[in-house]
């Protein structure tokens, strides 16, 4: 048995738990017996385990810079995981740096900035602001 003492609106209750069988509680509320019908609880559904298989492990893709591949000629600049542009910062045309901005890009709710792997020009631009990428796309061309 259990007692408990409550104060609602300035007055005062003597409460004893009895006895509790299925959903009916026995209660004793300032020497008044009641017996109060209690709502059952769902019963939680077991929960099922999850297997995934392991993947091999692979180098985490660097937030702040992204080369794709050595300065060699033409080439594009891939997106290093999948994400959608945020802002393309290089237009057709545009002599770019090695290390230069080129365009953010949105993964896992970060922005990702996507420089320049060579020096060049940008010949082509393959993608615009609010496009959806995958991981491997060619998104800046650099001859």
């Amino acid at each position: 048995m259990k007692e408990f003492k409550y104060k609602i609106n300035g007055n005062e209750y003597k409460v004893t738990v009895g006895e509790i069988n299925e959903n009916i509680a026995h209660l004793e509320v300032n020497g008044t017996p009641y017996e109060v019908e209690m709502e059952e609880a769902p019963k939680p559904e077991p929960v099922k385990p999850v297997v995934r298989p392991v993947a091999a492990a692979q180098p985490a893709p660097a937030a702040s810079a992204a080369p794709a591949r050595p300065a060699a000629g033409k080439g594009g600049v891939k997106s290093p995981l999948p994400g959608v542009i945020l802002d393309v910062k290089v237009n057709v045309g545009d002599t770019v740096a090695k290390g230069d901005l080129l365009l953010i890009l949105e993964a896992m709710k970060m922005e990702n900035s996507i420089v320049a792997d060579r020096d060049g020009k940008v010949t082509a631009i393959n993608v615009k602001n609010g496009d959806s990428v995958l991981e491997g796309t060619d998104l800046v061309i650099i001859e």
